[in-house]
């Protein structure tokens, strides 16, 4: 519309039934638009609850363990944080030292970098081993490509699975066939000998 007076554009905003909104006030002379206000604040409104909903919520779990972890909890722990990688959360791993244990960082760092080897194929180390106080902590992060490739090869697999149990049935029922087919040929055989 060009360079107009602020009294001029008020009135053709008026006319319009619309609203004069300043756009850059810095600029000389300072640019106005002719618009629905109310409506582009709610358009704008949506547009951010709309980015916010496609923004992914990262949750970082943690796990701790003991430098004197026994097997067993040391698989069911390490488990847990291969789960927790392939629901898409990060994993802050924490070693717990007490008394004088903490003369052995070695023996924590050999944890750590166990269950990093543990749960490879679906995450991969964001933050090395460090110690901080009487903790020694690792933060594991999920690894997209290696956990949808590992989706992949277990659907791969299931329908493998599905397919050989497929055709074991159909083969069990041609050999259920075949035997009922004997039984009555012999059965008639039977029957033609006897009469």
């Amino acid at each position: 519309m060009g360079v107009r007076p602020t009294p001029e554009a008020l009135a053709l905003a008026r006319e319009m039934d619309l609203d004069l909104v300043e756009v850059a006030s810095k600029a000389d002379p300072p640019v106005c638009r002719i618009m629905d206000f109310g409506k582009w604040k709610y358009e704008q409104s949506q547009r951010d609850k709309e980015s916010r909903k496609k923004s992914t919520n990262v949750t970082v779990k943690e796990m701790k363990y003991r430098p004197k972890i026994g097997k067993g909890d040391f698989d069911t722990k390490t488990r847990k944080v291969e789960q927790f990688l392939t629901e898409g959360s990060k994993v802050k791993v924490t070693i717990m030292f007490r008394g004088r244990e903490t003369q052995h960082p070695e023996l924590g760092r050999r944890i750590l970098d166990d269950v990093a080897e543990a749960v490879d194929h679906v995450g991969s180390i964001e933050f090395h081993p460090n110690l901080e106080g009487r903790n020694m902590v690792m933060v594991l992060g999920p690894d997209k490509k290696k956990i949808a490739a590992l989706k992949k090869a277990q659907q791969e697999a299931e329908a493998a699975e599905a397919a050989e149990a497929a055709e074991e049935a159909a083969t069990a029922e041609a050999i259920e066939r075949v035997a009922d087919e004997a039984a009555a040929e012999e059965e008639d055989e039977l029957s033609a000998a006897a009469d």
